[in-house]
């Protein structure tokens, strides 16, 4: 998992003003400085064939950049600030001593033709000829930057509320597991304007275990920006667990355990859930954690048809957060495309006690064993953005809290824990006490000691399930609830964890 340096230098780009000079301009400086190399011939067979050839090979590490910004303030100054574009509205990510010191090449492709950067004068804020670990692309206005790819394979979308916050991974190996994680690098980029608000990217991905092509064709939108992603991957070895489609998130805490809360503002984390779409049909919300310990959590899902960390508290007077605004940061829903088979989603939960780490990771595992030799293609879409993708028909968990069981106002009840969720949404709506709606649970019947299903007063299509828990009868880590009416499902199967006070 990641420190949040990404975070910062991949902020919103208002500060950099109006920005000069697009692709046109670059490569007519480079006919006259030197700044590009020479064409060459390329296309995403090429690059599948380079990333074969690559696996064949043993894995050698790119070397630390001998230019790199010494620090974090440095790399801000060469970031932010006049300085020229390439491929029309692309700006570059220094390297950085320590933090990000691993450079990437970078190549402009247009009409087939790719020329690679060669020489970074002028497009960094000082003259300082500079190596880039990465890049963001700005959007039509040229403020502002909506896409940026740094550090390992990292990438990420401000969304549709221009503002930063999980992101996405091109692979995830060994995640979660005791004999540790590898982090497997773009090394190479080939990007190609497509529109004013549109770009095509391409990138080779190596690491100890696997080479791997990609293909990013991304447009940013008013309500949301989307990525199509294609990959092939060539195994050099087994990997035990390979994650796709992953993405790392925040979460410190939220306004479910008020008592542990370790700050003034009443929440902090990036998102607030992990949603599943299966391919059964059943949809499925998981609330993230700040465990005690580190957790692996695996969700069968044959053949999904989407799921991600969403964030679906988008109220600003729930965060009270003015300065980097949890309230707008995007959800981001995975759609994969063809079958994808037998396999699980799977979400890691580290602890943590600030929000400057990354602690939550997911990821889609199939249940076919990863073999050295093996060459994997898959495809799926992203799309960034603050509509929640599962709002539909059935109702929503839209909020959650816990605390001592028993009545308000009496004394608590020994061993007791009160869950209380709240659910939205049109499947709801119109149906009263007299409805015959009930929630359903898999807890042992022993264990519950009260539990209540019931409209809000005054709310439309509002209701909310309090149960009483007596955890020392629970030998699951975590129960099932959900909304039904008679044989009808009328809610999202809420997978709540029984671990209590683990926010630090």
């Amino acid at each position: 998992m990641a420190v949040r340096l990404f975070a910062a230098l991949a902020a919103t780009g208002a500060a950099a003003g109006a920005l000069p000079a697009g692709l046109n301009a670059a490569v007519g400086g480079a006919a006259a400085g030197g700044r590009m190399g020479p064409p060459a011939a390329f296309s995403w067979d090429s690059l599948v064939a380079q990333a074969r050839a690559l696996a064949r090979k043993p894995y050698a590490e790119t070397p630390d950049s001998p230019r790199a910004a010494a620090d974090y303030d440095a790399a801000v100054k060469l970031t932010y600030g006049d300085a020229k574009t390439v491929a029309g509205n692309v700006r570059l990510f220094p390297a950085v001593r320590g933090t990000a010191p691993k450079p990437v090449r970078i190549a402009l492709l247009e009409n087939g033709q790719a020329r690679e950067i060669v020489d970074t004068a002028g497009l960094f804020v000082t003259s300082e000829n500079t190596d880039p670990v990465g890049f963001r692309v700005m959007d039509a206005t040229g403020r502002s930057d909506w896409l940026a790819w740094q550090g390992a394979s990292y990438f990420r979308s401000s969304g549709s509320r221009d503002q930063y916050g999980l992101s996405a991974r091109a692979i995830a190996i060994d995640t979660g597991l005791p004999t540790g994680e590898e982090f497997p690098a773009f090394t190479h980029f080939w990007i190609e304007q497509t529109g004013p608000d549109s770009v095509r990217v391409y990138a080779l991905l190596d690491g100890p275990s696997l080479a791997g092509a990609y293909s990013f064709d991304c447009r940013n939108g008013k309500d949301s920006a989307v990525q199509d992603v294609t990959a092939a991957l060539f195994l050099r070895k087994a990997v035990k667990q390979l994650g796709l489609a992953a993405a790392s998130s925040m979460f410190w805490y939220d306004q479910s355990n008020r008592a542990a809360r370790p700050d003034w503002r009443p929440e902090i984390h990036d998102s607030d859930g992990l949603a599943i779409w299966a391919g059964n049909g059943e949809r499925v919300w998981r609330p993230l954690e700040n465990p005690s310990v580190a957790k692996l959590h695996s969700m069968q899902a044959k053949s999904p048809k989407g799921f991600g960390l969403l964030q679906r508290d988008q109220a600003f007077d729930h965060y009270q957060d003015d300065g980097v605004f949890y309230d707008r940061r995007p959800s981001l829903w995975v759609e994969p495309k063809g079958d994808w088979g037998a396999g699980a989603v799977c979400l890691y939960e580290m602890p943590t006690s600030s929000e400057t780490m990354d602690n939550i990771a997911m990821f889609w595992r199939s249940d076919k064993p990863a073999r050295a030799g093996e060459r994997r293609d898959f495809a799926y879409r992203l799309t960034w953005s603050s509509n929640d993708p599962t709002a539909d028909r059935a109702s929503r968990c839209v909020d959650m809290f816990e605390g001592p069981g028993g009545i308000p106002g009496a004394p608590p009840m020994a061993g007791v824990r009160k869950f209380v969720f709240d659910f939205a949404g049109p499947s709801l709506a119109g149906l009263t006490r007299e409805s015959g709606v009930t929630a359903e649970t898999d807890l042992p019947k022993g264990a519950i000691v009260s539990a209540v299903a019931y409209p809000v007063a005054r709310s439309d299509a509002l209701w909310r399930v309090m149960i009483d828990v007596r955890t020392t009868a629970v030998t699951q880590p975590a129960f099932r609830l959900y909304l039904k009416r008679g044989d009808t499902a009328l809610s999202e199967t809420v997978i709540k964890s029984l671990e209590t006070g683990a926010v630090s």
